[in-house]
């Protein structure tokens, strides 16, 4: 009797790592980097699930609703943060339905602009922008996400005027991005590089507060004369409320010791990204500051997330 009642050893069974977004974009390949070791770690299969839509919701709303067990996580990137800005009726409360369990990596965001754009650099283009208001287009992934608020909080600090084409999506955007139909775009370092490097794209500036590693001869924007300006689209982890505290600290753990691990960290770094895998706590505070910094921003801008 005594034995029957005692609580299995987590994990017993395998893990299944919901990425609320679909395969090949950044969170994904975070996850499938993590996965092996993590599994490894865990001594238990970790499955990824890939359920997208609606801007990540989908899966995050599923793993809101599921038994907080340890048995489902979830892996997001920075949009999570403007979840109650962009759909007002949610249908879960991302303070309470959801806790934090660790931020596994960051990277900034890069201006980049259609080779056709006649600006080497972002003095240059603030110049252009300014003297011709209206004339240019910027892409998006849609309304509410990290390249529109970034977007929104450069003209902001430039005084500039750029007109927001929203897309259904990353593809769709890059594609018209490239084929010179829109000019510019606040593009994940990551997705930026191999465009920048085939010459397709010019980068101007990086949103960081430091040069990411993968952009050293890059200048941030703050370092272009707007101090102060700094935006990182991250990939992190959640579990559902509730989920047992020596659970999430097992599994930040764990995470923690895959990040710092020379090699993993190592390419994380050729691809643009800084591992974090900072504590549950850590990451809830920069949760609430990116929310009151983007609320703020919306409000101020009278943007329409719709």
């Amino acid at each position: 009797m005594p034995a029957q009642s005692q609580t299995p050893a987590w994990p017993s069974k395998p893990v299944r790592l919901v990425v609320a977004f679909p395969p090949g974009g950044i969170v994904d390949n975070v996850a499938r980097q993590i996965q092996p070791r993590l599994q490894a770690a865990l001594g238990q299969t970790v499955i990824i699930d890939n359920r997208s839509g609606a801007g990540g919701t989908v899966g995050s709303m599923e793993v809101a609703r599921a038994v907080p067990d340890g048995y489902t996580l979830l892996m997001v990137f920075d949009s999570y943060a403007t979840y109650p800005l962009v759909y007002p009726k949610l249908g879960f409360d991302v303070a309470k339905d959801l806790l934090p369990v660790t931020q596994i990596a960051s990277n900034p965001l890069v201006l980049v602009v259609n080779p056709k754009v006649p600006a080497q650099d972002l003095k240059g283009f603030v110049g252009l922008l300014k003297s011709q208001p209206g004339r240019y287009n910027y892409a998006s992934v849609g309304p509410g996400s990290s390249n529109h608020l970034t977007a929104e909080y450069f003209k902001a600090e430039t005084g500039t005027f750029v007109t927001h084409i929203p897309y259904r999506g990353g593809g769709p955007a890059q594609q018209d991005l490239l084929g010179g139909q829109v000019e510019m775009m606040f593009l994940s370092a990551v997705l930026a590089q191999p465009h920048v490097k085939a010459g397709k794209l010019r980068a101007l500036a990086q949103t960081g507060a430091r040069r990411a590693s993968a952009y050293v001869d890059l200048p941030t924007v703050a370092e272009s004369g707007y101090r102060g300006f700094e935006v990182n689209s991250w990939v992190g982890m959640l579990a559902p409320a509730g989920t047992p505290r020596p659970i999430v600290d097992r599994l930040q753990a764990e995470i923690r010791r895959i990040v710092i691990d020379p090699a993993f960290a190592a390419r994380l770094q050729e691809q643009g990204l800084t591992g974090i895998a900072n504590t549950p706590e850590a990451f809830g505070a920069a949760l609430k500051l990116e929310q009151a910094k983007w609320t703020r921003l919306v409000h101020e801008r009278q943007l329409s997330l719709e």
